[in-house]
């Protein structure tokens, strides 16, 4: 065979040649709509590519970038490869100061910022000091070159458009492995500092094929992509990459990601493919049921949901309106899709619609190229759907160690599995079923309560528009769990309701002592519920007396 590496600059060009009149649609800050073309996609990613090495970027060079998602973003995906660099997305909803730890730590030398995420800039520039601040008008507005800069001196800041502009026309791509880093994503960090993944060249082809199958994503020429899972986190799941390999249509949010504005979106350009985290498509089921008739989801839309457990209630939901709500799991770690709901041909005609709602509720099957196994407390358990121990991955696109940090036994086995923290059974049929993180089970009594079941039945309530469980210290058993409740608007939801729904789906040991009715659930950088600060605002929380 031809010793070919695999490259995200056979990808571009493949997209460029294959698709040049494909489209990709970006709403800017003013809701307005602009439009590009493959080609013109193709073109501008090449002249980036051209701009940042007449700029001086070296080969392994991290560029840093603070973008919403757009057609530029899409472009610095993969112009900064292009150029030989290494693309480091920084989350904007972070705090300025993890901000500049993150940015500092990369060792970042450029970054490519929106404008109207200067004053973002502006806070944790102090922590960390780039070479060159490249402004993207997102806006429309003029940039000038010292707009925005906290700093004295160098760096000026510099007009994407204008670099662009004037990029050498005689651009070539960068002699580079298959093994040399493309993209870099830090972790969230909840349980202390962010850890830098490094993606390369051979993992992100490898990931993009992976989730293209039809049996994965299905990703095809002939669909419409919305991306509402942010380009900065986790690569928006590595789907961009994937969508410019199958050359499809992609629909870009921009900062516009409120559920009222979806659906207008969503109406005016109906994908086909739609993804985010469970809590955007909460929002935007309650928005669109609220409303009866002011807008449509398009027929048979699919809608990967990941990033946190997706309550059966919430896919019987979307179901009604004809939209296909498919579950995956993954982490930073695994670029990040590491499984997705399947149906299986072996079960179909033999389960009924309620047994194949339970399993799409569940994390669905590893993807190909994924090994997956659950380690307990005697070992490697079988595939029964009952033994319940860590989920452990290894595959060509699960990463084998962290940026700039000593190799960690809590996290990589000494056989060389990714410790994923997650407690989980498989099934005979390789179904995974995630009964929570380790951080978060309830061990009640000597026995283990899931959190995450809890919350999927709470949240099957009518009235409830989200739940959170979390383990409070008790005197006699331990632990044993409390239930925070946001009712929906308007809505009437007792204590002695979500009891009785309850009752029948869980032994009463399981059953949560207390329930909490609280205004909202924190929520982490990545929209996720923030359990931690659940615990610490209920930190002093007391048993009543007999309890």
């Amino acid at each position: 065979m031809m010793p070919v590496p695999l490259s995200l600059n056979r990808l571009l060009e493949h997209a460029g040649r294959l698709f040049p009149e494909q489209e990709i649609v970006s709403r800017l800050p003013d809701k307005s709509l602009r439009r590009h073309r493959y080609a013109d996609f193709h073109r501008r990613a090449r002249q980036l590519a051209a701009a940042l090495k007449k700029l001086g970027l070296r080969k392994g060079d991290r560029v840093a970038t603070l973008c919403w998602n757009h057609h530029a973003h899409l472009e610095a995906y993969f112009g900064i490869p292009a150029a030989g660099g290494v693309m480091h997305t920084l989350n904007l909803r972070l705090a300025p100061d993890e901000l500049g730890w993150i940015a500092h730590h990369a060792h970042d030398r450029f970054l490519i910022v929106d404008d109207v995420l200067l004053p973002l800039y502006q806070r944790f520039a102090p922590h960390h000091r780039f070479e060159r601040v490249i402004v993207f008008p997102f806006s429309g507005a003029p940039v000038t070159e010292r707009d925005g800069d906290p700093h004295e001196g160098e760096p000026a800041i510099d007009d994407y458009e204008r670099l662009l502009a004037r990029a050498p026309a005689d651009f070539h791509y960068a002699d580079h492995h298959e093994d040399d880093p493309v993209a870099m994503c830090y972790t969230s960090g909840t349980t202390g500092k962010p850890k830098g993944v490094v993606y390369s060249h051979r993992s992100t082809v490898l990931h993009s094929l992976s989730c293209a199958l039809p049996d994965a994503v299905n990703i095809a020429a002939n669909d419409t992509v919305l991306p509402v899972t942010p380009m900065f986190h986790a690569n928006s799941w590595g789907i961009p990459y994937a969508a410019v390999m199958v050359g499809a249509r992609l629909v870009f949010p921009g900062p516009h990601l409120h559920p009222e504005d979806l659906l207008d979106l969503i109406q005016a350009e109906p994908p086909t493919l739609s993804l985010g985290v469970p809590t955007i498509w909460l929002g935007l089921i309650q928005a669109h049921e609220a409303n009866p008739g002011r807008w449509k989801l398009p027929t048979a839309m699919r809608s990967m949901v990941g990033g946190a457990a997706v309550p059966e209630a919430l896919i019987r939901q979307f179901a009604k309106h004809g939209v296909r709500v498919t579950q995956g799991w993954g982490m930073t770690e695994t670029s990040p899709v590491g499984s997705l709901f399947l149906e299986k041909p072996e079960l179909r005609g033999k389960l009924s619609d309620d047994e194949w709602f339970a399993r799409k509720a569940m994390a669905g099957v590893p993807l190909a190229l994924v090994e997956a196994r659950i380690v307990g407390e005697q070992g490697v358990c079988d595939w029964n759907g009952s033994d319940v121990g860590e989920l452990q991955v290894r595959g060509p696109y699960i990463t084998g160690a962290y940026h700039d940090v000593p190799q960690d036994p809590d996290k990589f086995t000494a056989d060389g599995w990714l410790r994923t923290g997650d407690v989980a059974s498989i099934d005979a049929h390789g179904y995974i079923r995630i009964a929570d993180r380790t951080k978060d089970l309830v061990k009640s009594g000597g026995e283990w309560i899931s959190s995450v079941d809890l919350e999927n039945a709470i949240m099957a309530h009518p009235g409830v528009a989200e739940a959170a469980v979390i383990a409070i210290a008790h005197r006699r058993w331990g632990e044993r769990p409390l239930a925070c409740v946001v009712r929906k608007p308007g809505a009437t939801v007792t204590v002695e309701s979500l009891r009785e729904l309850l009752a029948g789906r869980f032994a009463s040991w399981q059953l949560p002592d207390a329930f909490e009715f609280v205004d909202e659930i924190p929520r982490t950088s990545t929209g996720k519920f923030w359990k931690l600060k659940l615990r610490e605002r209920f930190a002093e929380w007391r048993w009543p007396e007999g309890a």
